[in-house]
């Protein structure tokens, strides 16, 4: 019996349910609580599709997304790898940021209302190593904790349940979601199972779309190698239906070459426009450890980092064209994410090293464009351990889309994260009001019209031990948080419902730490601050 057969049968409305969601468990309802409602809901119908681009290996933000209003600090922090303030590209409506001068398509996305940047993401308690790292952003974990599923593959669970034993089918005849370019990868494992099929390179899928394998040699284990690829394709159940997506296809807009990003795109708004119902593609890109040669030092707007970022914009870009030569553009909407960002100050190898929060690009005809977030915070003397404090949860972004975009009951959405964080999750203005499920406001105006500025103080500062945070609240769930300059959560000073608006203050006592600088995150609904505050001796 399906969950939802056995909900809808046997709940009556005075029953208390202690639920367990993807294996998350959740507070007691009753059957006419809005989660069981929408656990008793068919599949959400939608054809929008979501295409989440991997940057392997720790992206260097800082040169990505330049801090031109705080480019002193930016320079002295890094003059062996930063780029020349002349040759910052500049964004329509923002004067106080600019992009990599390599990364033009990304510029004219975000010129033409088709790109919105997120400053500063991560996460509490970030974690350096590259493998640990990337299992949080795909599993949206909290940092201490291991989940062995994928946030995409419990949203997947919840709404194809009973996968794979009754799949393909009538209703969904096709992947629930494609990796291209590697194998499946925790982003989709769901509770029990992978979600995803993977076609590992772009010469796999154009063998299957062909019926054509790549030649094997005249040897005894050629011949068993020929056998083993014929029955992979045979097993294969979703072969027939990328084959027909794919040739529905004939035409479609130029690409640019020697760009193996650009090559798993292109498959994907192919498959998209074929037809097929895939909600969830995912792409990846490696060579971001730029621990060392990652600039020319001759010109800094040159080296092995611009490659990559030209790469990146020119394949989203030409992307973001081809969708819409395709006219599948309003279904699409994309992001990027890399494990992890790069430290404020370089290295004496011209480069940098693991560092915390870093900027993601979210991109589509659909989206909110423009800037989210401040530049973040430079320090005048920033030293090798100096890390870019979180200003967005990444795990926001993922439940804004799975709310806004996918069409989610809230509640189901906060069922799908770990403990300790659905509490926290913010409802991010990432998606046009027309576009959004319901059709409502996500816009970034502050309730009430209180705005953002001096939202939160603190006084004195710098202080010795001890210093008093003032801020104001729009009322409801309300949160403040310390960060150091590793990025590391020092302490959650606050985290309350207020039941309406006001001035409040709270007293951080910082005498069993050292003195630096800390950062005083405020979070209230949509809107987010971070306050620098000084400890002295």
């Amino acid at each position: 019996m399906k969950r939802r057969d056995f909900l809808r049968s046997s709940i009556p409305a005075a029953t208390v349910l202690p639920a367990v969601i993807n294996g998350y468990s959740v507070k007691a309802f009753t059957a006419s609580s809005p989660l069981v409602q929408a656990l008793m809901q068919s599949t959400t119908e939608t054809d929008h599709v979501l295409v989440i681009v991997q940057l392997s290996g720790g992206n260097d933000g800082l040169n990505m997304v330049i801090p031109i209003s705080n480019y002193v600090n930016y320079f002295n922090a890094r003059n062996n790898v930063a780029i020349a303030q002349s040759s910052i590209l500049s964004l329509t409506g923002v004067s106080t940021t600019g992009l990599h001068p390599a990364m033009t398509g990304a510029q004219n996305l975000f010129n033409n209302g088709l790109m919105k940047v997120i400053q500063s993401v991560g996460y509490p308690q970030p974690n350096f190593s590259h493998f640990r790292a990337t299992d949080i952003w795909m599993s949206a974990s909290n940092s201490t904790q291991d989940v062995f599923s994928g946030w995409a593959g419990r949203y997947l669970d919840y709404e194809y349940q009973d996968f794979p034993g009754s799949y393909p089918n009538v209703n969904m005849p096709d992947p629930l979601a494609i990796q291209i370019g590697s194998t499946t990868t925790l982003t989709t494992q769901g509770p029990v199972v992978n979600m995803a099929m993977s076609i590992t390179n772009p010469t796999t899928f154009y063998n299957l779309v062909n019926n054509t394998t790549d030649p094997v040699p005249a040897t005894p284990a050629g011949k068993e190698l020929a056998f083993l690829r014929l029955v992979t394709q045979q097993t294969q159940k979703y072969s027939t239906v990328i084959q027909g997506a794919a040739n529905r296809i004939t035409a479609q807009n130029p690409y640019p070459a020697n760009n193996s990003l650009a090559d798993q795109l292109r498959i994907v708004a192919r498959l998209i426009a074929g037809g097929l119902k895939t909600r969830i593609y995912m792409v990846s890109f490696g060579g971001f450890d730029t621990h060392s040669v990652q600039v020319n030092a001759a010109d800094h707007n040159t080296g092995s980092h611009a490659t990559l970022l030209q790469r990146v914009s020119d394949a989203i870009k030409a992307f973001q064209d081809d969708l819409r030569f395709l006219q599948v553009d309003n279904r699409v909407m994309g992001l990027t994410y890399s494990e992890f960002g790069r430290r404020i100050k370089s290295n004496s190898s011209t480069g940098t090293d693991h560092g915390a929060a870093a900027p993601m690009f979210v991109f589509g005809k659909n989206v909110d464009p423009g800037l989210l977030g401040d530049n973040p915070n430079i320090p005048a003397n920033a030293s090798v351990n100096d890390n870019i404090p979180m200003q967005y949860d990444f795990r926001s972004i993922y439940s804004t889309i799975l709310e806004k975009w996918f069409c989610l009951d809230k509640t189901v959405v906060s069922g799908l994260f770990p403990p300790n964080v659905n509490t926290q999750l913010q409802s991010l203005p990432l998606i046009k009001a027309s576009a959004t499920c319901s059709g409502g406001s996500t816009s970034t105006t502050w309730p009430n019209s209180l705005g953002t500025e001096g939202i939160i103080t603190n006084d004195p500062n710098p202080f010795t031990a001890t210093t008093r945070i003032s801020f104001r609240t729009a009322g409801g769930h309300t949160l403040i948080q310390v960060i150091d300059t590793m990025g590391r959560m020092v302490k959650t000073l606050l985290e309350v419902d207020y039941p309406a608006a006001g001035q409040y203050y709270v007293d951080f006592n910082s005498e069993t730490l050292p003195p630096g600088v800390y950062y005083a995150r405020f979070q209230n609904g949509i809107v987010q601050k971070v306050r620098p505050m000084l400890k002295v001796r």
